[in-house]
C-alpha cells in the first residue's frame, strides 16, 4: 500500500506538470545536434547509431543541479537506479544488474573497484571533480566484448574537459541546507583552468574540488545517523603534448582524499555508542599516445590506479583493519578505417591486480594477473544500415580463456526512425578476496562472518534487446525491450547458525541462474513558450530462478520526468521527478515489501552577465523521507533541502 508521503509526492508533481502547461505559448524549442559518444565501440559515434543504448549527460545539464558524486548525476538516465551499498552509502543499478556489475570509466581508463577490497564501498564514484566533466556516458547493456570483466550490466565513462587553443577557467561553489536543521548542509567549491604553455605544442589542465555533506542524525534517535559525514578533497593534473598534427600524448596525475563517519551502536540490551569513520585515499597515473594516421588511428595507453583506506572507531570498539589494493594496467588498439566498407578494431589489454589486507590471506596480500585480446568490425553494409560484430578474449589465472561476443545492428529505414537491435555475452569473474580461502572478515557490525570461496565460477551474462526510436523536428520517441540471463550470480548465503547474531557463517557462493527482462520507453518534446518536456519509463520483471522470488531492490516501475522552461540561453526553471516503484528487500532471510516513492526537485539558473550563472533550486520539495517511511529501505533520501550556487567562468 502507498504510504501518505508517496501519494502526497506523486500528486504534487502531477499537479505541478499539470498547471506548467495552460501558461505555455507559441513557440518552439530549436532542435538539438545528435551528442557524440565513444563508449559503445571505442570510436566516434553519434547516440543515434551507436550500437547500443546510450544516455549522454552533457556539462550543460550537469550545471542545473547541486552533484555531489556520480549517483546525482545517474539517478535522471533511463533504466537507472540508485540501491544501498550499506553504511547510508548509495549504489547504481543498471537495468536491474547489481551496482558491482557497473563498470565505470575515467575517459576511458578504469576506476579500480573498491568494492573488490572494502565492503559497503562507493569510492567508485567521486574520482573526478564535477568542475572537470565535459560528459558522462552511460551505456546499458553487456559491454564485456570491449571492456571484460566488471561491464556486465554497463559502462558509465566520464569525459574531462581538455586543454584548448588558449588559456579557459571556471570556478563554481554552491551550498545547501536541509529545511529541518537536522544537518546534512553541504558545500561544494570546484575549479578549472586549462590553455596552452606552449601555441599548438603543449597544453595543461587542471582541476581541484572540495567538498562536504554534514552528519544527518536519524529522527528518532539522534545519536545514530541518517547519513554519514563527507569531507572530500580532488584534484588532477593532465600534461598534453602535441609533438605534430596526427599524435597526443597525455600525462594525467589525479588524487583524492575522503573523510567519513556515522555514528553508530552495537547491538543487544545495552548498546554501545560509537563513531566509525573511514580515511579513503585514492591516486591515478596516467601516461596515454594517442596517433591520427592516414590508415586509421591507435592508442596506447599505461596506468596505475591506487586505493588505500583507514578506519578509526571510538568508545573502545575494534576497528576495520588498513586495506590497499592497487591496478597497474597496459592497453592498446589500432583502429583500420580504409578497408572498403569496414572499420576494424583490434587490441588488447594487461593488468595486474594487488591486494593488501590482513584479513585477505595468512601473508596479507593476494595478486592476480590476466590479459586480453580483442576485435570489433563496423561493417557499413549500406548507406542505412551498419552491423557492429565484436569479440574479447579474456585470460584469467584460474579460469583460463572467456569469451565475450557481441552482435549489433542499426538500420534507419526512414528520416528519422532507427531500428537498433543485438545481443552479447559478457562475465564478472570473482575478486580476489572471494576466491580467497584464507578470507575472513566480521560483517553488519558484528553479525556474521563472510568467507572466501575457491570453488566459486565466474558470473556469466547473456543478454538481447532491441529498441525503436523517431526524432523529428525536436520530438522524440523511444520504446526499447531488454533480455538478461544471468548464471552463477555470487552472493554471501548463510551455512550455519543462521540468524543467530554473532555466530552466523556465511559464504561467497553462486546462485545457479537469475533473469532480468524489462521494457524502457522515453520521450522528448519541443513546446512553445520555451517549454520542453523529457520524461521516460522502465518495467523491470526480475526472478531468482532457484527460488522463483523476484530479486531485490528491482522496482518493477520506475521513471523520471522533466519540465523545462527556457525561453532564452541565459534563464532557465526546470522541474524534475523520480519515481521509484515498490520492490523487495532481504531481512533476516525474509523477503519484505519496500513501498514506493516519489521525489520532485525544482531548480532555476540566470546568467547575469556574460561569464557569471547563477543557480538556486530546491530538492525534495514534498519531504520525502524513507528511512522514516519504513525500516527496509537501503538508503535514506535526504528531506527537503535548498541550494544556492555561482559559476564563473573566464
Amino acid at each position: 500500500m502507498k504510504s501518505a508521503n508517496t501519494q502526497a509526492s506523486a500528486t504534487a508533481f502531477a499537479a505541478a506538470l499539470g498547471a506548467a502547461f495552460p501558461a505555455i505559448a507559441e513557440e518552439a524549442a530549436p532542435q538539438r545536434l545528435p551528442d557524440v559518444v565513444v563508449t559503445a565501440t571505442s570510436t566516434q559515434r553519434t547516440t543515434t547509431d551507436a550500437p547500443a543504448s546510450v544516455t549522454v549527460i552533457d556539462r550543460e545539464e550537469l550545471l542545473r543541479r547541486p552533484i555531489q558524486d556520480l549517483t546525482d548525476v545517474l539517478r535522471d538516465v533511463p533504466g537507472v537506479t540508485l540501491n544501498g551499498a550499506g553504511l547510508t552509502r548509495r549504489g547504481v543499478s543498471i537495468r536491474g544488474m547489481p551496482s558491482e556489475h557497473t563498470l565505470f570509466l575515467l575517459d576511458g581508463r578504469r576506476v579500480n573497484a573498491a568494492a573488490n577490497a572494502v565492503q559497503h564501498a562507493d569510492f567508485d564514484l567521486g574520482w573526478m571533480p564535477a568542475e572537470a566533466i565535459e560528459r558522462v556516458e552511460v551505456v546499458r547493456g553487456p559491454m564485456s566484448s570491449l571492456y571484460g570483466s566488471e561491464a556486465l550490466g554497463g559502462v558509465v565513462n566520464v569525459i574531462t574537459r581538455s586543454a584548448s587553443d588558449e588559456w579557459r577557467g571556471s570556478l563554481t561553489a554552491m551550498g545547501g541546507l536541509r529545511e529541518d536543521g537536522r544537518g546534512g548542509e553541504t558545500y561544494q567549491i570546484g575549479a578549472y583552468a586549462g590553455g596552452p604553455l606552449a601555441q599548438d605544442r603543449l597544453g595543461l589542465s587542471l582541476f581541484a574540488e572540495s567538498k562536504a555533506r554534514a552528519n544527518t542524525p536519524q529522527a528518532t534517535n539522534r545519536r545514530l545517523s541518517d547519513l554519514e559525514d563527507r569531507e572530500t578533497v580532488t584534484g588532477s593534473a593532465t600534461l598534453s603534448w602535441t609533438p605534430d598534427a596526427a599524435q597526443r600524448i597525455d600525462l594525467t596525475i589525479l588524487g583524492g582524499r575522503d573523510d567519513r563517519y556515522r555514528d553508530t551502536a552495537t547491538t543487544g540490551a545495552s548498546p554501545v555508542y560509537y563513531r566509525f569513520a573511514d580515511t579513503v585515499q585514492r591516486r591515478q597515473y596516467a601516461l596515454s599516445h594517442r596517433g591520427l594516421w592516414g590508415w586509421g588511428e591507435t592508442a596506447v595507453r599505461a596506468y596505475r590506479s591506487t586505493l588505500d583506506r583507514e578506519n578509526a572507531v571510538t568508545a573502545g570498539q575494534t576497528p576495520s583493519r588498513p586495506v590497499g589494493m592497487q591496478e597497474d594496467i597496459l592497453d592498446g588498439r589500432a583502429t583500420f578505417d580504409r578497408w572498403a566498407s569496414h572499420r576494424l578494431s583490434v587490441g588488447g589489454e594487461w593488468r595486474r591486480e594487488r591486494l593488501e589486507d590482513a584479513a585477505a590471506s595468512r601473508s596479507g596480500r593476494l595478486e592476480g594477473e590476466r590479459y586480453a585480446l580483442f576485435m570489433q568490425d563496423e561493417w557499413t553494409l549500406t548507406s542505412s544500415l551498419s552491423l557492429t560484430a565484436g569479440a574479447r578474449f579474456d585470460h584469467h589465472e584460474q579460469y583460463g580463456w572467456q569469451t565475450s561476443p557481441r552482435l549489433y545492428a542499426v538500420w534507419s529505414p526512414l528520416e528519422g526512425l532507427t531500428l537498433k537491435a543485438g545481443g552479447g555475452r559478457g562475465f564478472k569473474s570473482p575478486s580476489l578476496k572471494q576466491l580467497s580461502p584464507e578470507f575472513e572478515t566480521i560483517a553488519a557490525a558484528g553479525r556474521f562472518r563472510v568467507y572466501g570461496n575457491p570453488d566459486l565460477k565466474p558470473e556469466i551474462g547473456t543478454s538481447y534487446e532491441a529498441s525503436a526510436e523517431y526524432r523529428q523536428g525536436g520530438w522524440m520517441g523511444r520504446v526499447g525491450v531488454f533480455d538478461n540471463d544471468i548464471e552463477d550470480l555470487i552472493e554471501t548465503r548463510c551455512t550455519a547458525f543462521c540468524g543467530v547474531r554473532g555466530r552466523e557463517i556465511r559464504l561467497y557462493q553462486n546462485i545457479a541462474e537469475a533473469r532480468i527482462r524489462g521494457v524502457e520507453l522515453a520521450g522528448a518534446a519541443p513546446l512553445p513558450g520555451g517549454f520542453s518536456l523529457r520524461a521516460d519509463y522502465t518495467y523491470l520483471d526480475s526472478e531468482n530462478r532457484e527460488t522463483g522470488s523476484p530479486l531485490s531492490e528491482r522496482p518493477e516501475h520506475s521513471g523520471h520526468a522533466t519540465l523545462r522552461w527556457q525561453p532564452e540561453e541565459t534563464r532557465f526553471v526546470q522541474l524534475r521527478g523520480e519515481y521509484v516503484g515498490e520492490q523487495w528487500m532481504v531481512s533476516n532471510s525474509v523477503q519484505q515489501p519496500v513501498p514506493d516513492y516519489a521525489v520532485v526537485s525544482l531548480e532555476g539558473g540566470y546568467q547575469l552577465q556574460p561569464n557569471l550563472w547563477v543557480r538556486a533550486g530546491v530538492q525534495n520539495l514534498t519531504d520525502v523521507r524513507l528511512a522514516e517511511e519504513s525500516g527496509f529501505f537501503s538508503f535514506a533520501e535526504p528531506g527537503r533541502f535548498y541550494h544556492l550556487g555561482f559559476t564563473a567562468s573566464f
